[in-house]
């Protein structure tokens, strides 16, 4: 089994956004990847981008750059 370990979960209300979060991510050099949730998580579109918590102040300039509004930021072991 792996070892889990503290992460940020950013839920997305639609495909699209979290399609462009992983884009403007991987431009701007941010840390994370896009995994699949469950819809007790996010009833939006199944998807969010996981990053370690220390990320937080990037990710929220990357989502802003580009007009992306979460749908919930969560702290999980991942």
């Amino acid at each position: 089994m792996r070892t889990k370990k503290l992460q940020l979960v950013v839920t997305f209300h639609t495909t699209a956004d979290a399609m462009a979060m992983e884009q403007a991510c991987k431009k701007m050099q941010a840390e994370g990847r896009l995994i699949p949730v469950p819809k007790a998580i996010s009833a939006g579109c199944g998807l969010a981008w996981c990053a370690g918590p220390e990320s937080r102040e990037k990710l929220t300039a990357v989502m802003e750059s580009v007009g992306i509004e979460e749908e919930e930021i969560h702290e999980c072991m991942v």
